[in-house]
């Protein structure tokens, strides 16, 4: 029961909050099962990412610094940053659309790269809000693998940081976040063995536990060569000693590869052997990321083919082989420039070599999320904060663990600031579970007032109008439209929208969920709908046209006009989901998501949201300027029209201007004979019809800004 309380509050804060969790627990409590449950089952977009390659296949995801194309230099929140490779469109609208970030290995990421992401996702969501206000799901556990700080990382970053640990991160420490610990371990059903590894977890084993464990020392053990044993040890030099003792065991010819090196770069950096040796039917393991996707760091594999110039490797569960190339690693210092605040790198050495090794044995830190039947542990001479700890708990059972060397208490470490860390968080994490009820209020009504805030288009609109006055003064009709489109945003959409905000953050939670309310916001939705149709399709349309000779300033139109257009798009898209959709979490942010990717190219976008629809039986919406032309065409008046259809006659002039313009309608069917030849007039002697307020002023009082839209509609 206790491990379903825990399990549920994980989901609603995940699912039915906007809170960021800190998921933790001792190995094999089920953390890895619950990431792939909020996968299956949210309704939240989401990435998963991880620390290292191995962690992220587990976890069915992408490396940290592979997703947000980080640099290898430390990132301190001073310095800007170069991507490596500029962000994919791709790229741009996973980042875009993103609910949900999910970590996973936390408890291996440093501080400073978890401020690294906080930049990145600023930078193409919201710029005044942390992680641009992604929730994040951080799931690790911090008893066990520390992140890896070199010493030259370590000097730059403790004049920024108290600890590398990622709750050192100063985007962290500026959001409320909760802890959530699993009790409960599944990996293990052995009761002595599960109090054993939680004794050597907190770093307080007994006697007791010792004695116990020492029973599977067995020195002269020697597996079967058919037997799935695997050696975890600590270093890499006595994997390496015991991989070179199963390569000689092997019949077949031996091949050796030596690495090239151009510049400075010191033997204790080497990323692979220097002189590598190799046989058919070697186990081994890829020490790189493939730019195509073939193979990661980790990837375990046999080589089926090799000879002097050419090794293949095939892969458990694959049928293509390899081809693998030799690959390049640089050496590089990296310096913070204190006046520019930039870091700057210097590459000064290239180790050239196949990015292989033997792997019958690899170190316990290559073995985080990796749970075996058989192991052989040797962690005698363990170095780092829980890395006893991880390699016990990969193991099933005491039946299947072999210990190669004897363990004593100077095996196991514990580090204080984890400690105090946890310590302070349960505090915060009783808090946080008691007001939850609470919080799945404010993140629906959050969510209720998303849908009708109009910043980011108000924004983008006043940035395209100051482009348009520093680059554009060669269209002072087109600068004149948007400076009348920017007091009309601030007229009908924005203050009305403070008004909507101000209703809903007054309004008791009961009521919000009622019926009288989900028709309110329906109808709000349509509001805003009608007014954001009739000001931007055409204005759009005539920025279009706009050319400047300024390569600067073109660049610069063209990045905000783009911009304006899809935040147009996904918030049109998105009204016009809302207007028959009743309001739920769920409902709102599909229609979201799949408005967003509609905007930015994704074609599939509105195909899936049919798709939805049609397995929902639910009837095809006709387009709402088909409905305003058939009710007109049917004998109605506009007015009629637009009161029936709770929309301005305004609106519904606009929707009758496109069958003005396609031919389907006559403009002296909408709009009176005498004034319709005194607009033609007015629009003839002035040429260009881009600018409206230059037209209205030259008409008579009882000529609306209807009728002139109608009368442009026909010429063009």
């Amino acid at each position: 029961m206790e491990k379903n309380k825990e399990l549920r509050n994980a989901w609603d804060f995940v699912e039915h909050t906007g809170i960021s969790i800190f998921l933790t627990g001792k190995a094999g409590t089920g953390k890895t099962t619950f990431l792939r449950a909020v996968k299956a089952h949210s309704n939240k977009r989401i990435v998963v990412v991880a620390p290292t390659g191995v962690a992220a296949i587990n976890a069915g995801g992408m490396t940290i610094h592979s997703f947000f194309q980080l640099p290898l230099a430390p990132f301190v929140p001073e310095s800007q940053f170069q991507p490596r490779f500029a962000y994919s469109k791709e790229k741009r609208k996973i980042m875009r659309t993103l609910d949900l970030l999910i970590i996973d290995e936390i408890s291996m990421v440093r501080s400073d790269v978890l401020d690294a992401i906080d930049s990145v996702l600023r930078r193409f969501r919201d710029h005044n809000k942390p992680f641009g206000g992604v929730q994040l799901l951080m799931i690790g556990d911090l008893q066990q693998l520390t992140p890896v700080v070199t010493p030259n990382e370590e000097a730059m970053l403790q004049r920024y940081y108290d600890t590398p640990y990622f709750f050192g991160s100063k985007a962290l420490r500026s959001i409320n976040y909760v802890t959530i610990e699993l009790s409960k371990v599944f990996r293990q059903q052995d009761e002595s063995f599960i109090g054993l590894l939680n004794n050597i977890r907190e770093g307080c084993p007994t006697e007791a536990d010792f004695e116990l464990l020492n029973q599977c020392y067995k020195p002269d053990f020697k597996p079967n060569g058919n037997s799935d044993f695997i050696r975890l040890t600590t270093h890499n030099r006595i994997a390496d000693y015991h991989n070179l003792s199963e390569l000689n065991k092997l019949s077949t010819p031996e091949y050796q590869f030596e690495a090239n090196i151009e510049g400075q770069f010191p033997e204790y950096n080497y990323p692979a052997d220097y002189q590598l040796t190799l046989k058919r039917g070697a186990q081994v393991m890829f020490l790189h990321n493939d730019s195509e996707g073939r193979f990661y760091n980790g990837k375990i594999g046999h080589i089926t083919y090799i000879d002097n110039e050419s090794i293949q490797v095939t892969c458990p569960g694959e049928a293509e082989a390899i081809e693998v190339e030799p690959q390049q690693w640089e050496n590089t210092k990296y310096t913070l420039n204190e006046q520019t605040k930039q870091i700057e790198a210097e590459v000064q050495g290239i180790f050239t070599q196949y990015p292989l090794r033997l792997a019958w044995a690899i170190t316990i830190h290559k073995s985080q999320g990796l749970t075996f039947n058989h192991a052989i542990i040797d962690a005698q001479q363990a170095f780092a904060a829980g890395q006893v700890y991880v390699a016990l708990s990969r193991c099933r059972s005491l039946e299947g663990l072999v210990l190669a060397t004897p363990l004593g208490a100077s095996a196991v470490k514990n580090d204080e600031r984890v400690s105090s860390y946890i310590a302070q968080q349960q505090e915060r994490t009783q808090q946080s579970i008691e007001v939850l009820p609470q919080l799945k209020e404010e993140y629906h009504r959050y969510l209720v007032a998303e849908l009708f805030d109009f910043t980011e288009l108000y924004t983008t609109e006043t940035s395209l109008f100051r482009v348009l006055i520093e680059f554009g003064m060669k269209f002072p009709k087109v600068i004149s439209l948007h400076k009348s489109t920017i007091g009309d945003l601030d007229r009908a959409v924005l203050s009305v929208s403070n008004k909507w905000k101000q209703i809903i953050n007054a309004m008791p939670s009961a009521e919000l969920h009622s019926d009288v309310v989900l028709e309110r916001i329906k109808n709000g939705a349509r509001y805003f709908y009608s007014q954001i149709e009739e000001l931007y399709p055409r204005l759009l349309d005539i920025t279009k046209t706009v050319e400047l000779t300024n390569k600067v300033g073109a660049k610069r139109l063209n990045s905000v006009f783009t911009e304006l257009e899809q935040v147009y798009v996904a918030k049109r898209d998105l009204l016009e989901e809302m207007i028959d959709t009743d309001f739920t979490t769920a409902a709102y942010l599909t229609a979201k998501q799949e408005a967003i990717l509609a905007s930015i190219g994704d074609t599939t976008a509105r195909k899936r949201r049919k798709d939805a629809k049609k397995k929902a039986e639910k009837p095809v919406k006709e387009p709402t300027a088909e409905v305003s032309y058939r009710m007109f065409k049917s004998g109605m008046s506009v007015v009629d029209i637009a009161k029936e259809r709770n929309l301005v006659p305004t609106t519904i002039y606009s929707h009758l201007a496109r069958y003005v313009s396609q031919g389907v309608l006559r403009a002296d069917e909408v709009v009176d004979e005498k004034k319709l030849n005194l607009i033609r007039r007015i629009i003839k002697g002035l040429g260009e019809v881009n600018n409206l307020n230059d037209i209205k002023q030259l008409c008579p009082s009882d000529v609306s800004y209807c009728d002139i839209r109608i009368a442009i509609a026909e010429k063009r």
